[in-house]
């Protein structure tokens, strides 16, 4: 076996919302190492200049590239659409996913009629990634955007479900999921977003696909370390090193929203970027 299939995946997000990508790599890929960097320091991402995010991607992923890694996986989705192209090239012979077109692929082969509405935070919706990937893969779809900044703030105070969190799903989402020309497919364009699927499935029913980005994306970091020969060898499971920039407490303490193990102050190591 390849000593490079034995290195780590480096996962980076602006803040705690990318663990439910690197849940989702952990339930697919569970033999394979995970370096995890929350730049909470400077967080959200999304009310900064495209400029500004790709420099804080560089930042974070030069650290991640200095652990040595085999794989870099964005799941901040402002940074999918801001800065893969400048990630990629600072580092030509690395393999650099984000999370914006496996979830665009993903709905555009979910969507029974082409009606896909995309939940996203503000600056995912300016930057208008999510509608120009899927209708590169479905040419023809009709692709409506929607900012949901209150599902954030939901999912950091742990309001999953209940009826506060019904209130204001059925807010931003009723009115392009009744009707005759109601959407089919609906996008989960955050990484926190897939903490609330189970209560998108309930309101929308079972007409409706629910496509989370982030099990997605953990499909095409398998596909991709299969074909270059990457994976990490069967048997165990692999470590989950954590650093974030700021506020180890509160990140351990939000964690628990994300992933359903424990994560201790004590295991995230506090860096600067």
């Amino acid at each position: 076996m390849d000593e490079a299939s034995r290195l780590p995946i480096g996962i980076f997000d602006s803040g705690v919302g990318g663990l439910t990508v690197l849940k989702a790599v952990r339930e697919r890929l569970g033999a394979e190492s995970l370096i995890y960097l929350g730049d909470t320091a400077r967080l959200p991402y999304g009310t900064k200049s495209a400029q500004t995010v790709a420099a804080y991607a560089l930042d974070a992923s030069r650290r991640l590239v200095s652990y040595g890694i085999k794989a870099l996986l964005v799941a901040d989705n402002t940074s999918s659409a801001h800065a893969l192209e400048a990630l990629r090239a600072e580092f030509p012979g690395l393999p650099v996913v984000g999370v914006v077109e496996p979830g665009a692929t993903a709905a555009a082969a979910a969507s029974s009629h082409g009606r896909i509405v995309v939940c996203a935070t503000e600056s995912s919706v300016q930057a208008g990634t999510y509608p120009r990937a899927i209708l590169h893969s479905r040419p023809g779809a009709q692709v409506t955007q929607l900012a949901c900044p209150l599902f954030v703030s939901m999912v950091e105070e742990g309001m999953v479900d209940g009826p506060i969190a019904e209130q204001i799903a059925r807010h931003y989402l009723d009115p392009l999921f009744t009707g005759p020309d109601a959407a089919d497919c609906l996008l989960l364009g955050c990484t926190h977003f897939p903490v609330l699927a189970p209560l998108f499935h309930r309101l929308l029913g079972p007409k409706v696909a629910v496509v989370d980005s982030a099990s997605t994306t953990a499909m095409v970091i398998e596909d991709l370390l299969s074909l270059r020969r990457l994976k990490a060898p069967e048997g165990g499971q692999g470590a989950i090193r954590y650093l974030a920039t700021d506020a180890p407490e509160r990140f351990a303490r939000v964690a628990t929203v994300f992933v359903p193990w424990a994560i201790k102050a004590s295991e995230i190591e506090s860096i600067d970027l």
